[in-house]
């Protein structure tokens, strides 16, 4: 049977006429090319349209909003050894091609900091205040390569000798005591604060003066005592309404955040064994969104908070690892930063 044969008896059979054969094969030989071209079978039609899945009406998942709070890092991170290698020999290859100059290309003559200068140059024997001593004329003038494990190579012992420079006047011991002889003042040099601070020491992780080198996210123990980030229910509120609301609720009204933007960053889904019965709905599971947030000041209090929560931390991306489940740490992972 062709095309328009099979056209014929399906209009039919739609209408519910009956039709003689002479008519019939009149019709099929009159519109059989056009019927073939514009009607599928029904072969290839069922490869082309795949069934679809009608879900329930009453399935349902119940849909939170989390927070990804974060403190972003406070310093620079600490040099590579190649890196710090290669910037001290580029500063003592600048000394070098500095050499050839006279003093007075930097300093006018007789100021106070050609004087200084002179004075300092007697103590140092080099130019240079971090990089270490070199001569750069005379028999050892061909030595100018910092040895493995000296100590110019290292970034604390550079910082103690710029620090060391700048509070001595260049004067010799004993000097400012002679008849005659002018004391010279020097104004106290601030010290640089310490990379490692007395959190790191104590592992604190409630204090967020710690790892300033990372980036740290706030992590809490919700009444279940599962750690995550802080979540809560929509409550007839958007996204960035209720990312307002759990904040203030999980740290109280003393915490300066910053809400990054209004598109989730991720999310994250659960599945329940059995579908729990709420109002009208049977929900089979939660689907958590996260948005992105920052701390600009204070710090987390839950003693008033109405989450329920336990406890809290402030957490680097590879110390979170260990402490949330598998599924939610896969779930999340690509939101966090490496540093």
């Amino acid at each position: 049977m062709n095309a328009g044969q099979q056209t014929t008896r399906r209009l039919a059979s739609r209408a519910g006429q009956s039709i003689c054969r002479s008519c019939r094969d009149s019709i099929s030989r009159t519109y059989a090319s056009a019927a073939a071209a514009a009607v599928q079978t029904e072969d290839q039609i069922s490869q082309h349209i795949p069934p679809v899945a009608q879900a329930s009406p009453s399935t349902s998942y119940a849909v939170n909003a989390g927070i990804v709070l974060s403190r972003p890092p406070q310093i620079t991170r600490d040099l590579h050894p190649f890196e710090s290698a290669f910037f001290l020999y580029q500063r003592r290859l600048n000394e070098r091609l500095a050499l050839p100059f006279t003093r007075y290309f930097y300093f006018k003559k007789r100021t106070p900091a050609d004087l200084e200068w002179k004075r300092k140059m007697k103590q140092r024997l080099t130019p240079a205040r971090d990089i270490g001593r070199y001569k750069g004329y005379g028999e050892e003038a061909w030595n100018d390569e910092v040895l493995v494990g000296a100590n110019e190579s290292k970034f604390e012992w550079q910082v103690e000798k710029l620090l060391e420079d700048a509070e001595q006047s260049g004067a010799e011991p004993g000097a400012a005591d002679a008849p005659g002889t002018k004391k010279i003042e020097r104004e106290p040099v601030d010290r640089p604060m310490p990379r490692v601070t007395e959190a790191d020491k104590k592992n604190d992780t409630k204090s967020l003066d710690r790892a300033l080198q990372r980036t740290l996210y706030l992590l809490v123990k919700n009444k279940e005592g599962r750690w995550e980030f802080p979540q809560d229910k929509l409550r007839e509120e958007n996204l960035h309404g209720a990312a307002h609301r759990i904040i203030t609720h999980t740290g109280g009204v003393n915490i300066n955040t910053w809400l990054v933007g209004h598109v989730p960053i991720g999310h994250h889904q659960i599945d329940y064994p059995e579908a729990r019965p709420v109002e009208n709905l049977n929900e089979h599971g939660a689907k958590t969104f996260f948005l992105k947030a920052r701390i600009m000041a204070g710090q987390v209090n839950l003693k008033e908070n109405k989450l329920g929560l336990q406890d809290f931390k402030w957490l680097a991306k590879d110390e979170l690892k260990q402490e949330v489940d598998g599924s939610y740490w896969r779930s999340i992972k690509n939101m966090l930063a490496e540093r």
